[in-house]
């Protein structure tokens, strides 16, 4: 790919990029979010036309302006949201809008040369199996099943490890390896260091869609990846000290059970505690409750059964803002996209759930000059960058609203500090700047005595700052672990299967 421009309104998504794979390696597109790695695999996988720039497959100049086109060029890629149809096979799956194979499916046949496949990677799913039997991993395995099956020489991973458990993760390395040593090409867009270093011939960087380094990987480390991603070195974050021991949890969830948005049954029985000064990290694949019981927690969804204490006190039928009145801050999920209301004022977005309160309210009317101050301040603290604090809050990128959001929330309700944090994936989608200083602020928050309950599908994010763990499977809590004892190989176990 030579000099590759993509623009859309406002942004120059790829500037005069140049990338390229070679036969048998692994290359890692690494960068932040919004780096333009995915808008540039998407131009070579056809589902984007670039503005300028040429593309050649082996020496040969081609124009890739679909999908079709480029999988008839061997070009195949594996998407963040699978693309499976659940009620169907594997088999049945894979072979969908494949070259014809006749008017008659000779299903023996085509079941022997998958399993054939499977085996040679190592993988354990039946050809025979529906997809909705199937775990993450083994539907991202179907998927790459399908690029395998139409000859894909050039395979596209884009954040893979997304949706995977650790071990899941070890397995889908190996298998981009084997790919690498049967001569493909193998191109994994990612923005985590570690798997950059772990599993590729060569390391590309992209930042603010340009190509700021290409080197082998054995000739760079973390310290200047980090670098080339973000500018400068990486922020330390602060020290997590022994927690205080307290008797009494803040919060304490006992026999939860929660519905999810399609009436089924998402919390299944749910109890911890959560006490002042530490840190209770939930892990777990997405989807298996974390969401739901956070939300139910904060009290912005409905508990079927089960009761919520907080300092001893039922708040299983609060609403959220006796929540807040009672000292619960709540970083939501995608909080750039549902902690504000992007149309009202950076302002107006600070003092979203304080304007009720003194000092910024009178009970009559907003004192706005304390409004501006206490908006001001928070800006300076947080290192918020806004045009000015009655910009619209949706000219604001994402790091900086969610650097809002955690601003307003840590705030509490004007008259204290919160006394329990719920955080939903509160590094999520941020630069390592922004999320180093989102992790920063909690644990000053934690080591000043106040409990957290942090929710994350980073896996080191939540050992490097959990005080205990507690992991979730299909809706349950299936294991509580202490931090320090606590190993990578034993949470993914419990995030796969369950205790059983």
């Amino acid at each position: 790919m030579i000099g590759i421009v993509k623009k859309f309104p406002g942004v120059i998504a790829n500037d005069e990029v140049n990338f390229t794979l070679m036969p048998g390696e692994v290359h890692a597109l690494l960068g932040e979010n919004g780096a333009g790695k995915t808008t540039l695999m998407n131009i070579l996988y056809g589902l984007y036309r670039p503005d300028r720039g040429i593309i050649k497959i082996m020496g040969q100049t081609v124009s890739i302006n679909s999908p079709s086109k480029a999988i008839k060029l061997g070009i195949g890629m594996v998407h963040q949201n699978f693309r499976l149809i659940p009620t169907h096979t594997v088999a049945e799956n894979v072979i969908l809008n494949a070259p014809s194979t006749g008017f008659f499916i000779d299903w023996k046949k085509i079941h022997e040369e998958l399993r054939k496949q499977i085996s040679r990677y190592g993988w354990r799913i039946d050809p025979e199996t529906k997809v909705w039997q199937l775990s993450a991993g083994e539907k991202q395995q179907v998927e790459i099943l399908k690029l395998l099956y139409r000859g894909s020489r050039i395979l596209i991973f884009d954040e893979p490890t997304s949706v995977l458990t650790p071990q899941e993760s070890r397995m889908l390395f190996i298998s981009m390896r084997k790919m690498a040593e049967e001569g493909k090409g193998v191109v994994l867009i990612t923005h985590k260091l570690e798997e950059a270093l772990s599993v590729s011939d060569r390391i590309t960087v992209m930042r603010k869609g340009k190509v700021v380094l290409v080197k082998p990987t054995p000739l760079t480390n973390r310290e200047e990846l980090a670098l080339a991603m973000i500018g400068r070195q990486e922020g330390i974050i602060l020290p997590v000290q022994p927690k205080q021991k307290i008797d009494s949890p803040i919060l304490s969830v006992k026999n939860l059970h929660v519905l999810g948005d399609k009436e089924e049954l998402a919390v299944r029985g749910a109890s911890f505690d959560v006490y002042r000064g530490e840190i209770f990290g939930i892990a777990g694949v997405s989807g298996n409750g974390q969401v739901e019981l956070a939300e139910a927690i904060a009290r912005i969804r409905k508990v079927k059964s089960g009761k919520i204490f907080l300092n001893g006190k039922d708040v299983t039928h609060f609403t959220p803002r006796q929540m807040y009145e009672n000292g619960v801050a709540y970083i939501p999920p995608e909080g750039a996209r549902t902690g504000i209301v992007p149309e009202l004022t950076v302002l107006e977005n600070v003092i979203l759930k304080s304007y009720r309160y003194p000092p910024i309210s009178n009970k009559l009317l907003i004192r706005w000059r304390e409004a501006t101050k206490l908006t001001n301040t928070l800006i300076e603290k947080y290192q918020i960058i806004a045009p000015s604090i009655n910009a619209k809050v949706r000219t604001l990128s994402g790091g900086n609203i969610q650097r809002l959001v955690l601003a307003r929330e840590l705030l509490g309700n004007t008259l204290s500090k919160p006394s329990l944090i719920v955080a939903v994936y509160p590094t999520s989608g941020l630069d390592i700047g922004a999320a180093e200083y989102v992790r920063a602020n909690l644990i000053e928050m934690r080591n000043e005595g106040t409990g957290i309950l942090l929710i994350s599908e980073d896996l080191d994010e939540i050992l490097r700052m959990s005080d205990r763990i507690g992991v979730m499977y299909e809706g349950k809590i299936v294991g509580i672990i202490e931090g320090r004892q606590a190993s990578k190989e034993e949470i993914g176990m419990l995030m796969a299967r369950g205790a059983g």
